[in-house]
């Protein structure tokens, strides 16, 4: 275990060594790139909302069952 954290912790100050001690590309975004990025970007909402609709009932039921247990012991009550 001693061995696995120490290794974890060397690679990642390796990872941060080489994000900060980076050097000039000379390179460009392509075009295409940004169109990428976009399509991403929408497919990964469209990807959640489609996630909500397919579990909408439980979602609802769990927001749902707290306050109707509290106004059926309010009805109990009256």
């Amino acid at each position: 275990m001693k061995r696995s954290r120490c290794l974890a912790n060397s690679v990642v100050l390796v990872v941060l060594l080489l994000l900060i001690f980076t050097r000039d590309a000379h390179a460009y975004i392509d075009p295409g790139t940004g169109s990428y990025i976009l399509q991403l970007i929408i497919a990964g909402l469209v990807g959640a909302l489609f996630a909500v609709k397919i579990y909408w009932r439980k979602i609802k039921a769990f927001f749902s069952n707290p306050f109707s247990k509290e106004q059926e012991k309010e009805d109990d009550n009256e």
